[in-house]
């Protein structure tokens, strides 16, 4: 994996040394020589990491991992804080400005480079997101997301056998009440309970003895529920070959034992935060995803899902032999609806009349506003002779229905006419566009025939 690393720190001998060792690696290396310049640089290169020394003159690493991720540029950017400081207060201050690791010098070069590589991926991921956020954003189909609101209700899944620590982890996350801890000693058990999908961290023991902890995080994080659910593992201090395959297997973050209460607190704030932030991006990204397929008004698919759905409804009718049927809508003179009585009115008729053909369909069909008042259902399996049955039973029951308008004072009877178009009775060279005319011929056939009646499309 090619990833951009930006190197911090103010020897050039440090940098250099850092460089070389990732070039080999064949990442792409900047550097730079103190905090303002990082600042700088991370704005116009963006790069994928950012490798942060502590002791700089000036602004200091602690002080320059504040604004990079106060930042909202750079606030996604992982940093990993590379310095001599050995003291157990110190990585806690570089955990809590924001950093996502705190490695002391000198470091394992293989325990660097999972770490690199770890963090590479879950910033691509996050990318990818964020990309998508900013097209929704851009159209103005979505809001704004807070990265920063409150964690409450997080819900932490511990997974270990060992009674006492699993007892200490517990007493350590306790004292935050936002924070419900659920303990397995059953690794099995775990897994089950992982894949209801209703935890916002886990925490794996991997000292486990009941099952490969290695294996249980591969498994977490192959499940569909839990591929986004942030791992922390809990590791015997000094064993980096363990950690490692951690990382390299998609672990998101780990502790060494013996734990640091404070230690962990900031961890697990860092994967909360986090996983919060991927969930407003995700959330954005179904909603902006909703709303480009969606008609605003009926709550429908629109034309743009029908154009690319209906192909793929046609081709495995063509591909399975068995029929696809288009039915094709229309609201009799509904313009004179909208001149006596106001376009809200017209609007309410059609939400009304988009409700009732929600209610009238399987769920395997397709019912979108194909454009005005006009509305299609595409029905897969379904064939000429009891497609007719439905769309008659939704022409009378349109037909008996009254539209409540002026806030319920008063009422408004429409009718519909329908086209009815079947893959049965189509061409050898048929294809959804055709299918969608032949019904649309059948439509014009209902209205000019007097409207209020449903016809089917000639063989």
């Amino acid at each position: 994996m090619t990833a951009s690393v930006l190197v911090v720190d103010d020897l050039e001998p440090n940098v250099k040394l850092l460089e070389a060792k990732l070039r080999a690696e064949y990442f792409d290396v900047i550097g730079a020589y103190s905090g303002q310049e990082a600042l700088e640089l991370a704005v116009r290169e963006k790069p994928d990491i950012i490798l942060l020394d502590v002791m700089m003159p000036g602004m200091d690493g602690f002080e320059t991992c504040r604004k990079l991720k106060a930042d909202p540029e750079t606030m996604h950017i992982p940093v990993v804080m590379v310095t001599a400081l050995d003291q157990q207060a110190d990585r806690i201050v570089g955990l809590e400005a924001g950093a996502d690791d705190f490695l002391t010098k000198p470091v394992e070069d293989i325990a660097l480079f999972a770490r690199v590589r770890s963090l590479t991926r879950l910033k691509m991921m996050t990318d990818e997101l964020r990309a998508r956020y900013a097209t929704g954003k851009d159209l103005g189909i979505v809001g704004k997301i807070d990265p920063d609101a409150s964690l409450s209700d997080a819900q932490i899944l511990l997974i270990d056998d060992n009674e006492e620590q699993a007892a200490r982890m517990i007493n350590a996350l306790g004292d935050n009440p936002n924070y419900h801890v659920t303990h397995e000693s059953d690794p099995e058990e775990a897994l089950s309970r992982a894949r209801q999908g209703e935890f916002d961290l886990i925490l794996v023991n991997m000292s486990i003895e009941a099952m490969d902890p290695l294996r249980l995080c591969s498994s977490i994080r192959s499940f569909e529920e839990t591929r986004l659910t942030p791992l922390l593992a809990i590791v015997r201090n000094g064993d980096t070959r363990k950690l490692v395959r951690a990382l390299d297997i998609g672990v998101n973050d780990y502790v060494t034992r013996p734990v640091d209460k404070n230690e962990l607190t900031a961890r697990v704030v860092t994967q909360l935060r986090r996983k919060h932030y991927v969930d407003q991006l995700r959330s954005s990204f179904q909603v902006s995803l909703e709303m480009a397929v969606t008609d605003q008004l009926t709550g429908l698919y629109n034309r743009r899902y029908l154009a690319s759905h209906l192909s793929a409804m046609f081709d495995r009718a063509y591909w399975t032999g068995r029929p696809l049927l288009v039915m094709i809508l229309d609201i009799d003179h509904f313009k004179q609806v909208n001149d006596t009585y106001g376009h809200d009115v017209g609007d309410r008729v059609l939400k009304e009349f988009a409700e009732h053909i929600s209610n009238s369909i399987r769920g395997i069909d397709l019912a979108c506003r194909y454009g005005g008042e006009e509305f299609l259902i595409a029905m897969p399996d379904t064939d000429l002779t009891f497609a007719a049955v439905v769309a008659e039973r939704v022409r009378q029951e349109i037909a008996a229905q009254k539209f409540h308008v002026n806030a319920g004072r008063d009422e408004l009877s429409v009718t519909v006419s329908i086209g009815l178009a079947s893959t049965e009775n189509g061409p050898e060279d048929d294809s959804a566009q055709k299918l969608i005319k032949r019904a649309d011929d059948a439509l014009y056939e209902a209205k000019s025939g007097g409207r209020n009646r449903v016809i089917q499309s000639a063989a």
